[in-house]
């Protein structure tokens, strides 16, 4: 006889990779502690076709597989992959997770060798896993949109290097800054940003598959295999560590989420301020702006504001994981299952306001000869203390002769600035800043993942 294929009138014993016979969990239950498993494990469908890839692999190399039943399960997981990508991927009605759901698919279709897929593992390693490969995934796609986020600061900085700015402390006129600082300031502050990125990603990038539910198994896992086949940078090498790394790594991602949040966060608080009439240093196209019902004059910076709320919001998702993971002794606890609803949407939130700050900051008009104004001639005090210094009075002598010219009526202001250290006005450092941010994206070395990904998928 060939294997057991299940109908759907007997697809119910593998409904619950956990539930033994004759149990049934209230409905009430069962839809609290669901939650929104069966939403959000749609985003890590691809995930787990490919630690089941990996998986299957391993258990042939141990003799827990033939290689007839691996070639039956490639084929098949290769064809869920498939759906996963093209959108036709469901978790169908009743069925608890992605993992129960694929391997639903897999045993419908292959009967017991479908049913072999979970020996060795544990749903929480499969989650890990599967969080792991999703978390690793989505990082590098933020790390990509704030890259392309940089380029368009430095090419802004880069055309607007001559055009003075007013810099400020204490939101008072300090000294003179320039559009080219402003842009490049940002831009370097995305580098610190993708460092923190990259600090997550390597938490991302260690393999828990084989950990069970935190304490291995009698099965003799080739764990370093399935590291190498989903291009793991290493694995957790302690099962009850690896089951641990749950919540480290999600918290480690949105801290790096809301480092990048907090640098967005500020530069549109900058847009606001410059947009505005009493700063007029920025102006917003017509259509980037809205107006009010009452006040036939307004233009109001709407992008720049709800780009400074979404991104100040962002930055305590951090917190959010804290308080979920407090106390929690090690092993495995249900409260972990609510980091996904924390941490799967940021991702797509902070790589929308990725996108809008670009598309804010490629249309933005810069005004220029903003200095020229008289009110900014204060600007230039420190020019003019210098320039004293550099004819041979001592420094705080001239700190103070000017001071006194400023109190008199007799100071005048120098508009000739000669700005020339590393990172100033006139040597903005822009070719190193991206030379920076280049070595620090190589370090992701994303490119050696998708090559072992690619390979799994390889009939």
């Amino acid at each position: 006889m060939g294997p057991e294929v299940l109908s759907p009138q007997n697809d119910s014993i593998i409904l619950k990779l956990w539930q033994k016979e004759n149990t049934v969990t209230a409905e009430k239950i069962e839809r609290f502690t669901v939650g929104r498993d069966r939403e959000l494990d749609l985003f890590l469908a691809e995930f787990d076709v490919l630690g089941n890839l990996a998986h299957a692999r391993m258990l042939e190399s141990i003799g827990l597989l033939t290689q007839e039943e691996l070639s039956a399960l490639q084929q098949e997981l290769r064809h869920i992959y498939t759906q996963t990508q093209d959108g036709s991927f469901v978790i169908e009605e009743g069925i608890e997770d992605v993992h129960s759901q694929v391997e639903l698919m897999l045993t419908r279709k292959l009967g017991d060798t479908g049913k072999k897929i979970h020996s060795g593992r544990s749903r929480n390693d499969q989650v890990l896993v599967d969080m792991k490969l999703f978390t690793r995934h989505r990082l590098f796609e933020v790390v990509e949109a704030t890259d392309k986020l940089f380029q368009t600061l430095i090419r802004r900085s880069d055309q607007h290097k001559n055009d003075l700015l007013p810099g400020y402390t204490h939101l008072q006129i300090a000294m003179p800054s320039s559009f080219g600082l402003w842009f490049g300031a940002y831009a370097e502050g995305l580098i610190d940003d993708v460092v923190q990125l990259n600090g997550a990603f390597r938490l991302a990038n260690r393999n828990p598959l084989g950990s069970g539910a935190g304490y291995g198994s009698s099965f003799p896992l080739n764990r370093q295999m399935t590291t190498d086949l989903l291009g793991f940078e290493g694995m957790h090498h302690n099962v009850v560590y690896a089951q641990m790394s749950r919540g480290r790594t999600e918290q480690a991602a949105l801290s790096a989420i809301a480092s990048l949040a907090a640098t967005l966060s500020r530069l549109a608080m900058d847009v606001c301020l410059y947009n505005s009439q009493n700063f007029g240093f920025i102006v917003l196209p017509d259509d980037m702006t809205t107006g009010s019902s009452i006040m036939p004059h307004k233009k109001n910076p709407d992008v720049a504001e709800l780009l400074r709320a979404k991104t100040n919001r962002m930055k305590a998702l951090p917190m959010e994981v804290t308080m979920v993971l407090s106390n929690l002794p090690s092993g495995y606890h249900r409260d972990m299952q609510l980091l996904k609803e924390i941490l799967m949407p940021a991702f797509d939130e902070i790589l929308d306001c990725l996108d809008i700050a670009n598309f804010m900051l490629e249309h933005m008009q810069v005004k220029q000869e903003l200095l020229a104004d008289a009110k900014y001639d204060l600007l230039f005090s420190v020019e003019r203390v210098n320039e004293l210094v550099i004819n041979g009075v001592p420094f705080r002598d001239a700190y103070r002769q000017v001071g006194a010219e400023i109190g008199d009526g007799t100071y005048q202001a120098s508009r000739n600035l000669q700005h020339s250290h590393e990172g100033s006005i006139g040597n903005l450092q822009n070719e190193q800043i991206g030379q920076r941010m280049a070595q620090e994206i190589a370090q992701f070395k994303m490119d050696q993942t998708a090559r072992a990904l690619a390979e799994l998928l390889v009939p």
